[in-house]
C-alpha cells in the first residue's frame, strides 16, 4: 500500500503538471487561431471589464456566408410581405408546439413554424408510429398553404430536436451523443451521421434539426453538457462545418430540399456551455473575450457552411439574457459575423428576459431575435405582437425584416415549390429508419468513441471464447445506453420494445461471445453458478436532459454507486474486472478505476451495444479486431470538486498494446457526499434534507412528524409507518373527516422551480389510497404568507384503492392557479376535509407518471 501510495504521489505531481501545460496550450491555441482574423484585446480603447455585458463588434472576427444576395429572391420576398397583413406578419414568427396548436389554429395565426418538444407527439402518443408524424406534417402543411379568403399561403416549417439520430421516433436509428462524437476525432464520420440523420427525418416528412449543438462547455456539472462534442474550442469548430454539410448539403443555387437534406440549426448562441457553477439557463460570468475565443469560435465555420437558423440562448452573459442582447444577436451576429439565415428562441426563453413575460416580450424581436419558439404560449403572445406591431412598440421595419429573413431561408429550402410533405423525395420511406447501412455507421461510431482508461496487464481484448459474466446496472437497457433526448425529453421510463432493430450493450456481448463458441450470463448483482474467466461490470449516470441533469459536485448519486461493491466482491474473488462506465461526462470515479483491472468509458452509445462489444474481445481466431483510438474531449477530475485537479487531460486515451499499469488512485471525493437529487422533497417515507413533514389544520395547529407513529390536530389525523419497497419505506395518514386536515412539505429557504415548470416537469406523488375520500382531495402549493395555488385534480379519487401508483400533476397547474413558483417554501401540500386514509412514499418533480392527473 505504502508504495502505491508513493507512486500516487509521484503520478499526481506529473498529472497537475500536465494539467498546467495543457491549459496554456489551449489558450496559446485559441489565441493563435483567433490572431488573424482580430486585433488583440489590448489594443482595443475600451475594452470591457469582466462584469460588462457591453459587446465591441469590431473585436469579434467575421465569417463568409456563403449566399450571395440573389435580387430575384428578394424582388419575391418584398412581393410576399407588401400582400401581408400585420396579423399574417406576427404569425409568421411564432413558432407552436404541436402539443398545443392544430392545424386549423395554425392557418387561422398564420404560424410560421410548429416543432415537437420533447414530449410531444401526434395525438399526444410518445410513441406513435412514422405514418402519424408524416400524416400530421401533411396536416400542417395543407393548412398553411390554404389560400381561401385571401390568405397569404406561406408553407410551415417544421422543427425537432434529432440531436443523435431522429432521436424521437420509435425504430430511428440512435448514435451516440456529441460527447462520444467528440471522442472520435473523425470529422469525416460525423458527416456522414448528419447524412444519415437527415435521410430518417426526412422520411417522417419533417424538414429542420435544432442540431448541431455547437457548445463549448467548461463545466461538468451543467446538465447538458454531453450534448457538446468537447471544451476545446478548436475541436469543436473542427467538427462544425462537416456536420452542416451532411445536414444541409454544401451550400449552392439549388434548393436545400432538392436533395436528401434538411435545415440546420446552431445552438445555443451564446455561451450556454460557460455559466457559473454549469447552472443550466444561468449566468456565464466571463469576459467578452473569452465569450469570443471560447464560445464564440465555433460559429464561424457554422456561418461559412451556410447554416440557415441559429438559436439563441436560455442563458445570460454577465446578467443579460441572450435573447433581448441586441448588441449579440443584431450587432455580432447578423452584422459582424454576416450570419444570413434566422435566428429562432428557445423553449419560452423570451418570458425570461427582463420586463418580459411569455405572453408578451416585444424586447426580444426589437433586440435581433427572428422566431419567438412559444410552444404553449403562442396565442397570447400573437395578441400582444399584432397590438405592440401596430403600435409602434415593434417597428413595422423590424417585423419585416424578421419575416425577410424567415422566408428568405423557406425559399432558399425551396419549401413553397416541394409541396405535401407526403410528397417529398424520401417522404414515406420508413425503411430509412434504422437501415442496416445506418445502424452499421452508429456501430463505427460507438467504436471510436470509446475511450480506453485504463488497462492493466493488458487485460483487454478478452478472449470471446471463454465465460464472460455481465454485471452492474443497465446492460439490458437500451433507453439507459442513449440518455436524453430519446424518445422522449428526458429519455426516462423506456423498455427495450420501444427500440425494435436496436442492440443493447448485453446482447452485444452476449452475441460476440457466442458466435465465438464462448459463453455469457448477465446478473446485475453479480452473482454466478460458474465462474467467470472474466466480469463485465456496467455502471453510470441514467437519462437526463437539460436542468434535469444539473449537478453540485462531480460524482454519481448514491443511488447508482452499487456497482461498485459488485466490482470490489468480483475482483476479491480473483476474477478480472472490466468496468465500462456509461456517462454524459467524466465524473470522479476513483474507486471505481481501483476496483477494475481494465475501465473503459462508453459515453451515452444508443441503440447500436454491439459497437461496445466490439471494442472488448479479440475476434473468433483471437486476433485485435479494432483498437480503441477514442480521445477524451474533456479534462477527467481528480476529485468530485469541479474546480479540483484534473486526473487526465484533454486527448488522454489508451490503445491496447500500452505498456502502462496505472497505480491506486486516492479515494477521497474531496468534497461532502452527493446530495439528494434537487427536486426530491420526499423518500422512503421521510423527507429529505432541508424539508420537514407538517401536519396541521391549515392554521395554527401545527404538528411536525419526526417520529411514528403519531396524532395530530387533536387526534383527528394519525401517522404510522407502512412498508413499500423497503420496511417502513412509506407514512399513512388517517383523518377522522371531523375537521380540516393539511400535510405537508416545508422548508425554510424557498426554492426556485421556474426553469422545471416552463419544461413542463410533472410533481410526482407514489401514494397508495388505503380508503377512499369522503369529501374532495385537494393539492396545493404555498410561497408564503396569501400566496399559493391550490387545486383539486381530476381523476384523483378514481385511483384503485390499495393500489401504489405514481401520479403526476403539471407544475403549470400550480402556476396558473396563483402559486409563485420562483419563491416557494411547500412545493407539495394535501389537504381535505373529509375522512380518508392514503400512504405517501415519495414526492419529487418529474417527468414519468404512472397516471398524469388533470389540472382540475
Amino acid at each position: 500500500m505504502k508504495v502505491a501510495q508513493t507512486l500516487w504521489e509521484d503520478m499526481e505531481l506529473t498529472l497537475n503538471a500536465r494539467h498546467r501545460i495543457a491549459s496554456s496550450l489551449l489558450a496559446l491555441t485559441i489565441t493563435a487561431a483567433c490572431a488573424s482574423t482580430h486585433p488583440p484585446a489590448d489594443n482595443i480603447a475600451g475594452t470591457p471589464d469582466d462584469s460588462s455585458a457591453t459587446v465591441h463588434p469590431e473585436i469579434w472576427p467575421q465569417a463568409d456566408w456563403p449566399y450571395a444576395k440573389d435580387a430575384a429572391i428578394e424582388t419575391r420576398i418584398e412581393s410576399i410581405i407588401t400582400r401581408m397583413t400585420v396579423e399574417e406578419k406576427v404569425g409568421q414568427v411564432i413558432q407552436a408546439d404541436i402539443a398545443s396548436v392544430t392545424p386549423e389554429e395554425a392557418k387561422r395565426y398564420h404560424l410560421g413554424s410548429i416543432l415537437n418538444g420533447g414530449n410531444s407527439a401526434p395525438g399526444g402518443d410518445e410513441f406513435a408510429p412514422a405514418e402519424k408524424w408524416l400524416a400530421l406534417a401533411d396536416a400542417f402543411y395543407d393548412a398553411s398553404v390554404d389560400s381561401s379568403g385571401g390568405r397569404t399561403a406561406i408553407p410551415i416549417i417544421w422543427g425537432t430536436d434529432a440531436v443523435h439520430g431522429h432521436s424521437n421516433i420509435v425504430g430511428a436509428t440512435l448514435f451516440p451523443h456529441n460527447v462520444g462524437l467528440g471522442a472520435m476525432r473523425d470529422p469525416a464520420l460525423l458527416e456522414r451521421i448528419a447524412e444519415a440523420t437527415a435521410l430518417e427525418l426526412r422520411s417522417t416528412g419533417m424538414e429542420w434539426t435544432f442540431a448541431p449543438t455547437i457548445t463549448v462547455p467548461q463545466d461538468g456539472r451543467w446538465g447538458r453538457a454531453y450534448e457538446g462534442y468537447s471544451q476545446d474550442p478548436a475541436l469543436v469548430a473542427s467538427y462544425v462545418g462537416r456536420f452542416i454539410k451532411g445536414l444541409q448539403g454544401a451550400p449552392s443555387d439549388e434548393p436545400i430540399l432538392n436533395g436528401p437534406h434538411v435545415l440546420a440549426s446552431t445552438k445555443h448562441f451564446l455561451a450556454d456551455g460557460g455559466t457559473f457553477e454549469g447552472r443550466d439557463q444561468g449566468d456565464a460570468r466571463i469576459s467578452e473575450i473569452e465569450l469570443r475565443d471560447v464560445h464564440g469560435t465555433p460559429y464561424i465555420p457554422a456561418i461559412n457552411a451556410g447554416v440557415q437558423t441559429i438559436m439563441a440562448s436560455f442563458s445570460s452573459w454577465n446578467g443579460q439574457k441572450i435573447t433581448g442582447h441586441k448588441g449579440l444577436l443584431t450587432d455580432v451576429l447578423k452584422q459582424r459575423m454576416r450570419f444570413g439565415g434566422f435566428v429562432v428562441s428557445d423553449w419560452n426563453a423570451h418570458g425570461q428576459i427582463q420586463g418580459c413575460t411569455n405572453a408578451s416580450c416585444p424586447q426580444a424581436i426589437n433586440a435581433g431575435l427572428d422566431m419567438y419558439m412559444a410552444p404553449d404560449t403562442w396565442k397570447p403572445l400573437y395578441h400582444s405582437l399584432v397590438k405592440q406591431a401596430k403600435d409602434g412598440t415593434v417597428p413595422m421595419d423590424r417585423l419585416d425584416d424578421a419575416v425577410a429573413n424567415i422566408l428568405r431561408v423557406k425559399i432558399r429550402a425551396g419549401l413553397f415549390e416541394a409541396g405535401r410533405p407526403s410528397s417529398r423525395p424520401y417522404s414515406g420511406r420508413y425503411e430509412l429508419l434504422g437501415s442496416a447501412d445506418h445502424r452499421a455507421l452508429a456501430r463505427e461510431a460507438v467504436r471510436k468513441s470509446l475511450v480506453l482508461i485504463k488497462n492493466n496487464d493488458q487485460i483487454l481484448p478478452l478472449s470471446p471464447k471463454s465465460h464472460i459474466l455481465v454485471a452492474g446496472d443497465g446492460a439490458d437497457d437500451i433507453g439507459r445506453a442513449s440518455g436524453g433526448w430519446t424518445l422522449t425529453w428526458q429519455g426516462t421510463g423506456i423498455t427495450n420494445d420501444k427500440f425494435p432493430g436496436a442492440t443493447s450493450i448485453w446482447q452485444g456481448i452476449n452475441d460476440a461471445v457466442t458466435a465465438a463458441g464462448g459463453t455469457a450470463s448477465h446478473a446485475p448483482d453479480g452473482s454466478f453458478t460458474e465462474r467467470p474467466d472474466a466480469a463485465i461490470v456496467l455502471f453510470g449516470e441514467t437519462p437526463y436532459a437539460e436542468f434535469q441533469g444539473d449537478l453540485k459536485t462531480l460524482q454519481l448519486k448514491s443511488e447508482l454507486q452499487g456497482p461498485l461493491a459488485t466490482m470490489r466482491k468480483l475482483k476479491a474473488q480473483g476474477i478480472p474486472v472490466v468496468a465500462v462506465f456509461v456517462t454524459g461526462r467524466p465524473l470522479w470515479t476513483n474507486p471505481e478505476i481501483n476496483a477494475s483491472d481494465a475501465f473503459v468509458t462508453a459515453w451515452l452509445p444508443g441503440s447500436e451495444g454491439g459497437g461496445v462489444a466490439d471494442m472488448l474481445f479479440r475476434d473468433k481466431d483471437g486476433k485485435l479486431a479494432h483498437e480503441f483510438q477514442g480521445k477524451l474531449g474533456f479534462t477527467w477530475p481528480m476529485t468530485a470538486d469541479a474546480l479540483g485537479p484534473r486526473l487526465f487531460d484533454l486527448g488522454y486515451g489508451l490503445t491496447t498494446d500500452a505498456d502502462s499499469n496505472l497505480p491506486l488512485l486516492p479515494e477521497s471525493s474531496g468534497v461532502a457526499a452527493q446530495e439528494t437529487s434537487p427536486g426530491l422533497f420526499f423518500d422512503k417515507g421521510l423527507p429529505t434534507a432541508s424539508w420537514s413533514l407538517v401536519v396541521s389544520d391549515g392554521q395554527s395547529d401545527r404538528t411536525r412528524v419526526t417520529t411514528t407513529p403519531v396524532e395530530a390536530v387533536q387526534g383527528r389525523v394519525k401517522v404510522r409507518a407502512v412498508d413499500h419497497l423497503t420496511q417502513e419505506g412509506a407514512r399513512q395518514f388517517t383523518s377522522d373527516g371531523s375537521g380540516p386536515a393539511l400535510i405537508e412539505l416545508v422548508t425554510h429557504a424557498p426554492i426556485d422551480i421556474s426553469r422545471e415548470t416552463n419544461g413542463d416537469v410533472l410533481l410526482l406523488v407514489t401514494m397508495r389510497y388505503d380508503e377512499k375520500a369522503s369529501a374532495p382531495i385537494k393539492f396545493s402549493m404555498r410561497c408564503g404568507p396569501g400566496c399559493g395555488g391550490e387545486i383539486a385534480p381530476g381523476g384523483l379519487n378514481a385511483l384503485n384503492v390499495g393500489e401504489w401508483q405514481t401520479v403526476g400533476v403539471s407544475l403549470k397547474c400550480f402556476a396558473n392557479a396563483g402559486a409563485d413558483v420562483s419563491k416557494l417554501n411547500a412545493p407539495f401540500q394535501i389537504s381535505t376535509t373529509g375522512s380518508v386514509k392514503f400512504s405517501l412514499s415519495r414526492v419529487a418533480m418529474g417527468t414519468v407518471a404512472d397516471t398524469i392527473l388533470d389540472c382540475e
